[in-house]
């Protein structure tokens, strides 16, 4: 479990194909704490650590993975969110976040605010996914690229749904928010919470 506080970002060093899977090499921002079978999350999805070599270290991502998340999408070079995973007595800053990326969403919009900066992005929707819980709801909690955030202006119509954020300049300069343009896919994880309330009301309902 994470609290979507990102806490550094690693860059990709190397990435290896094998089968349907893929292996992605980044530069280590935890040297003195990785170790293998550590779950951290890249962008917001819950990886394993399955190599540490010093400066270096790997996880892989599955099929399924890379196609609900933007890891394919990944070249030598990019910058990645990453959070370790949370400890019992960790404060809870960010709102519960699993790891599980729900699908993508595109950056249609990126304004300047006076020094913050406004995002807003598209995903697909639909009834069906509206009762499982894939919605965000005004002043929520959205987890975008494994940083938790508020929701702003949330819409759904014409089969797509949208949600606003707003970055602060802190979060701006630590995450790779600061690389992201309109048409930039980014990973969604709605919240854990709002997908139990639903699913429990539309299994009463039947």
């Amino acid at each position: 479990m994470f609290s979507g506080i990102v806490e550094q970002m690693a860059q990709v060093v190397r990435i290896d194909k094998e089968q349907g899977n893929k292996h992605f090499t980044l530069l280590n921002p935890f040297p003195a704490t990785m170790g293998i079978d550590q779950s951290i999350a890249h962008n917001g999805v819950c990886l394993t650590v399955v190599k540490n070599e010093g400066n270096l270290y790997t996880v892989t991502a599955m099929q399924e993975t890379l196609r609900l998340t933007n890891l394919d999408l990944l070249k030598v070079g990019d910058r990645v969110n990453v959070e370790r995973a949370m400890s019992m007595e960790k404060l809870l800053d960010g709102h519960i976040v699993q790891g599980h990326v729900d699908q993508m969403a595109k950056c249609i919009e990126v304004r300047e605010t006076d020094g913050s900066w406004y995002y807003r992005f598209e995903y697909d929707s639909s009834e069906e996914m509206i009762r499982r819980g894939y919605f965000c709801v005004d002043k929520g909690s959205v987890c975008i690229n494994g940083v938790s955030l508020t929701v702003c202006d949330p819409d759904v119509k014409d089969g797509k749904g949208y949600v606003s954020v707003c970055i602060i300049p802190y979060t701006y300069e630590v995450t790779n928010f600061q690389d992201i343009r309109v048409g930039t896919m980014v990973n969604i994880e709605f919240d854990i919470i709002g997908k139990y309330l639903a699913r429990m009301t539309n299994l009463l309902q039947k």
